[in-house]
Formats: structure tokens, sequence, C-alpha cells
């Protein structure tokens, strides 16, 4: 049976070898990118188009046509190639139509090498785009997936190829064009027109709930274009605040330093292409095929059987550490819960104004109001709705079994920096002698799933401060009610944090400086001050606050000079080097104006140079500076020291409830860690 598929919604593919057909309305120009798994297309080899249309395990057709068919072969692709893009493009020559709203809405669908047609999608709501990413077929767990993408971009080839991180894009684009104006790709009229029964690029149907239903509610605007990548909510804003994800550290790219094959110093993109087809059948076969660009994942759980789900296994992703599997295992858990519950809420919104839509026909008729006649057709309507909505149920519960098994299997083996505090890792905990490279700070879940929980984790060093919100939200957690208890909750959590960047660095690679003014703090810094692992003991009062403020801003300073002076090793003897984090509690209390205007420079300017904020204040405490703070609140990742759904996720639309990472009550595992801190750095400074 074909799963019809909407867009963002996923489907398991049994098959490695597949066609792809398309048909439209008018002579279109069919493409393919492979990308990595990041999504990065590393450059024009990795790209099948009309001019070049052979590459490993791909091949496009030389010509713009109302019909087309690419070759597949999943198991011929680059190893590390994790994804498989569909492109479509309306030619920019011959005079046709410039924009997808101008033509009837491509059909495509994936099919066995027997015909057998196994995901069909339609795509529609296009407007001014010129250029739309049709399919994309993606790895998962060592298994494949389609995805109905369907995302369009008016500025055409170039934009979609520079959203895919190609370099060069334009300029590859403009040999696309070339090649079809050249002939290399001869346009061919439209077929007769179809007879309504084999018309399918012009039906609508309900979305067919596949094995592995996920979707992503992205909004389609002529600009709009879909992450290659996850991004986790976007936490210094509410809900009611469309957020952008924040810009993570670029880190290198395992390919760019890959060997070549066979010790030949040929770069990657130099070797040698299967030739190009003469309109026979693609050769599989793949002579001198290039390594893996990344270390393979670890011996996984034996394949799963046909129509089974794959076993979960810690550490099943790409990386060059266990830690960055991992790293990259968590960000495909958030991605899959994401989607899924998406798919799910897709679904149960297509029921309900499918229900409303058939009610109305129904009351419209005059003859249908009374009677059994009415009666019938509205209690079909209903039964209708609530299959619609079981099999929606079913599939996301399936998804849910899935993710929470695999939660099962991770969450044990995660290390220090991204484990809970009740995870037995800390323990055995030692002190690391190398930098991370993420840090926990808290957990995630929808409605859906209150149980699942997918690991918020944050790439180091942190490009944002911290605010830990000490006052109540709308949608804050009821069993805290008392405002003092809150605010020490507050700082607790702020602690916690604290201690977990301290643990998870090696000696002297990070410091903590605290601003308590009045002291409010002291009872919840108490772990800290007795470990001794604070840079120096917690600033009291205005003169404190500024002598802090005064020594970290000249920091800042002369870093900046000497990196924008290109003389980093013209700092002053024994300047310390390492990340610093500040923070400051019981905000606005002993600060002036000269303070506040500090504290902004070092939210500002501080995470470039190694100088991190974390504020600890309740919003409207601070609310007389009026607007002097907004571009500051704005600036941090808001965090709050009890569960609440504040998170807006610009990536699918949801609020994600977000919840502290604690630790466990009665427990001494605090205590112990920062005692083993304390110990390495005696030992380090000695």
């Amino acid at each position: 049976m074909t799963a019809e598929l909407v867009r963002g919604q996923n489907h398991p593919l049994l098959e490695l070898r597949l066609e792809i057909r398309i048909s439209a309305g008018t002579p279109i120009v069919a493409a393919a990118t492979i990308g990595d798994d990041r999504g990065t297309v590393r450059g024009a080899e990795w790209v099948a188009h009309p001019g070049a249309p052979v590459l490993s395990g791909v091949e496009v057709p030389r010509q713009a046509a109302a019909d087309h068919r690419l070759a597949v072969d999943l198991g011929a692709v680059p190893e590390a190639a994790h994804r498989v893009s569909v492109l479509l493009a309306l030619p920019t020559t011959g005079g046709g139509p410039a924009r997808f709203s101008a033509v009837a809405a491509p059909f495509v669908a994936v099919t066995g090498l027997d015909g057998t047609e196994l995901v069909s999608y339609t795509i529609t709501d296009l407007d001014a785009e010129s250029a739309v990413v049709a399919l994309e077929l993606y790895r998962r767990q060592g298994a494949w997936k389609v995805r109905a993408i369907g995302q369009g971009y008016a500025g055409g080839l170039t934009a979609l190829l520079t959203d895919q991180g190609l370099p060069e894009a334009g300029r590859l684009a403009a040999t696309i064009d070339e090649a079809v104006a050249q002939g290399l790709a001869r346009s061919v009229a439209a077929p007769p027109q179809r007879t309504a029964e084999g018309d399918r690029s012009r039906q609508t149907s309900a979305p067919a709930l596949g094995p592995d239903q996920g979707a992503t509610a992205v909004a389609h605007g002529a600009t709009g274009h879909v992450p290659s990548q996850p991004t986790f909510p976007h936490a210094g804003q509410t809900s009611g605040e469309p957020g952008q994800p924040a810009p993570r550290p670029p880190y290198p790219d395992p390919a760019a330093s890959a060997p070549s094959p066979e010790g030949s110093g040929a770069s990657p993109s130099a070797a040698p292409q299967p030739p190009a087809s003469t309109g026979g059948p693609i050769d599989y076969s793949h002579p001198r095929r290039r390594p893996a660009a990344v270390p393979p994942p670890p011996p996984s759980a034996p394949p799963a059987q046909p129509g089974q789900p794959a076993q979960p296994v810690a550490g099943d992703a790409t990386g060059w550490s266990m830690d960055e599997r991992l790293y990259n295992q968590v960000w495909g858990m958030f991605e899959d819960l994401a989607r899924t519950t998406a798919a799910y809420r897709s679904a149960v919104d297509f029921a309900d104004s499918r229900r409303e839509k058939e009610l109305d026909q129904v009351l419209s008729d005059p003859r249908g109001r009374i009677g059994g006649q009415g009666d019938a057709a509205r209690e079909a309507a209903r039964a209708k709705h609530a299959e619609l909505v079981d099999r929606a149920r079913e599939a996301l519960d399936r998804d849910l079994a899935q993710l929470t098994a695999e939660s099962e299997v991770v969450e044990p083996a995660l290390p220090a920096a991204y484990a809970r505090w009740d995870n037995p890792v800390w323990h055995g905990y030692r002190v690391p002698m190398d930098n991370p490279m993420a840090v926990r700070l808290g957990d995630l879940h929808l409605p859906e799933s209150p149980s699942l929980r997918i690991p918020m984790l944050v790439r180091l060093p942190l490009e944002r401060g911290l605010w830990i919100d000490s006052g109540r939200s709308p949608s804050s957690d009821d069993s805290v009610t008392d405002e003092d208890a809150l605010r020490r909750l507050a700082m607790d959590t702020a602690v916690a944090h604290a201690a977990r960047l301290l643990a998870v660095h090696p000696p002297g690679e990070f410091g903590v400086h605290v601003v308590d003014p009045a002291g409010a703090g002291a009872q919840s810094l108490l772990p800290l001050v007795r470990a001794g692992v604070l840079a120096s003991p917690p600033a009291n009062g205005a003169t404190g606050v500024a002598d802090v403020l005064s020594r970290l801003t000249q920091r800042v300073d002369l870093v900046q000079m000497a990196v924008r002076g290109g003389i980093p090793d013209a700092l002053p003897p024994g300047f310390d080097t390492s990340d610093q984090l500040l923070i400051v509690h019981d905000f606005p209390h002993g600060f002036d104006d000269r303070a506040v205007t500090q504290l902004r420079y070092l939210a500002d300017e501080g995470p470039a140079v190694g100088v991190h904020l974390m504020m600890v204040a309740d919003r409207e405490d601070a609310a007389a500076y009026g607007p002097l703070l907004d571009p500051l609140w704005r600036a941090l990742l808001r965090l709050t020291p009890v569960p609440d759904d504040h998170l807006a996720d610009p990536w699918v639309g949801h609020t994600w409830t977000y919840e502290p990472p604690l630790v466990p009550p009665g427990s001494q595992v605090l205590h112990q860690v920062l005692a083993q801190v304390a110990a390495a750095r005696r030992d380090w400074n000695r």
C-alpha cells in the first residue's frame, strides 16, 4: 500500500535501490544533492544535475521535462553521505513560468525497481518559489527513511543551494542554467492531459500515517527554509515571541582532513566518478569507493528484521569520539520527538477540519438537518474523525515507544557533562584533562509525552549568558509557592550549573566569580565556598560589585586588544587565560548606572573572549531600569528553577517544557564532586 505523505512526514525505506518519479504540468529541471550528517553539501561534486547527471549511487535526467525518473542506490552513495535531497526547479530560459504557483502541483513518488509505488507526495502551497526541495532520503540509526519536504525558494537554485551550505552556490546554479540553455538539458513538451482517474498530482487525500510518522510544522514562505540540523528552543523568549536559534560555534569538518583514498594525495572530490549514462540503466558499481569521512559508529545491535524497529544503541551516530556521537544522537532524538509530535498535531488538526467540513456540508443541505439521513451523516463524520485521531495516536505511541527505548539506553551512557546529577557516572567521577564539547543545562519534554525527557545540551564555550529567573511566570510549577523559597531555589540552580561547569573542565581552565551584594545567597553558595573552588570570595556591597565588574571588564578589554592587534602573546605576565563565569545574584540590588553599563558590556563582549555571565534575578525587580535592560534580557538564555513551558521552538513551533538539572534532595554528590575539583586545583597550582 502506498503511503501518501504530507509535508514533514516520514516513512521507512526497506529497499535501497529505488526510482523517484516526478510529474508536473510543465518542463522542470530535476537534480539531487548529497549531504553529510549535518545536511551540508560539501561541494559541486556532491550535486547531480543535468550538466553532470551521475554521482555515486544517484543519477538524474539530462533534460528538462514534465515527467522524470531518478535512479538511486542508497547502498552505493558515499559512506559520509547521510541525506539525499531531490530538487526541482523551473528553467530560467525558454519563456516558461517563473513561479510554481503558475503550474500544477508537482507529484513525486518513490518506487521500487519493479515499479511498486512505496511513497507519494504532492507538493502543494507553493507560490513565488522557483526551486523546491521535494524529498529527502536520510539515514537514521543505520536505516534509510524518506521525508516529504516541499520547501520552496523564491531565490531559485542559488538560494536553495546556499541554504544547503554549498560553496559558490551561485556559480553552480549558473552552470545548471547554462546546461539547459545550450541544449545539454533538452526540453520536451508536456504530456497529454491526464484523465481524472490517473491524475494523481491533482488529487488530495487524507495523510497516510506511516509506521514512523514525523512532521515539521514549518511556515512555508517564499524565502523560508528547513534547518539542516535541529535547533533547541530559543529560551531567551516566551512562547509568544518567535525566537531564532542561537548560532553555534563551528567545529572542523572531518572530511576536510580525511586522508585521500589509497594515499594518492588527491582530495576526496578528485576521486573518479562513474561515466555518464547514455540512457541505459545506471551502473551501481563504485570502483575506488571513498572511505568514510568520519569514523564509523561502534558495533551496534544486529540489524532489525524488515518491518521491525531497530534496536537502540548508545553512541549509534557519527562522530570522532563517543562524546560527539552521543551529542549527535541526542540531537537526533530531539529532532525525532519534534517531528513525530508535529505529525500527530497536524493529523489531529486535519481530522478536526475534515469533520467540521463534513458537518457543514450536512447542515448546508436542509434535507439533511432532520431525519435519519442527517443523523447518519453526522455519526459517520464523527466516526471518521475518531478513526483518524486513533491512527495518529497509534503512530505517535509507536514512535514514542522507540524514542523511550533509545532514551533508556542513551541516558546511562552519557558522560558527566551530559548526565543528570543522579546518574551513576558522578559516583565514579574523575577530574577531566580535556575540555568538553557541550554541557547539559536541563531537560525538555512536550505535553504529548511528559515522561520522555530529552537532554538539553548546549555547545561550549557558551555563546550566550544565562538568566536564572527567580520570579514566577504564569506557567510555573505550583509546587513552590513561597517567594523566598523560589529565590533560594533559583540560586541553588545557579550553583548546580556552576558546579557542573567547574567539574567538566580541567583544573585551571574555568573560574567562577560571584557577586552577592546583600549576602542573600550565602546559604546556597556554601558548597562552592567551603570547597574553595571560587576564584575569590563572593563580593558584597556596592564596592564589591564595582571591583569585580571592573576587573572582568579590564580583562575583556585586554584580551580584545591583544586579539585584534594580532599579538595574543602580548598579555601581561601571569594573566589568567582560563574561561571565567560571573554569577550575579539579587540583581539589581547594589548596582548603579555605571555597574549596569559594565554588566551589559560583559554580556555583549565577554563570551567572545571567555567571560560568561549568569544572572539570578526576577525580571520584575529590574523593571525600574525600563528599556535599558531589554537588550540584556533578550541576549541571555532564560532558564528557570522549576518546570516551565516558556521555550519557544522556531523549528516546528512547539512550546517545550524545561526542567532544571537539580541535585536530588539529600544527595552528597555535589559536595563529593566539588571536593575532587578543589583537590585537583590545589595540585595544579603547586
